[in-house]
């Protein structure tokens, strides 16, 4: 959720014991239409060390 509005901001993160479950969840749920929309699924990637882009979630402040 932001801080500033309360609204959602569209992701979220979820982790699973096993690997195998993992890739049937996104398997299962990519491209899926939930609500209307369309979901995208996949395996998060880790970011470089130093990186100089803002996280998702980080504020402006």
């Amino acid at each position: 959720m932001d801080k500033l509005t309360g609204k959602s901001k569209g992701f979220g993160f979820v982790e699973m014991p096993r690997a195998g479950e993992a890739k049937a969840a996104i398997k299962g749920l990519n491209a899926r239409d939930i609500g209307g929309n369309k979901i995208r699924v996949k395996k998060a990637e880790k970011r470089e060390q130093g990186s100089t882009e803002k996280s998702p979630d980080a504020s402006d402040t």
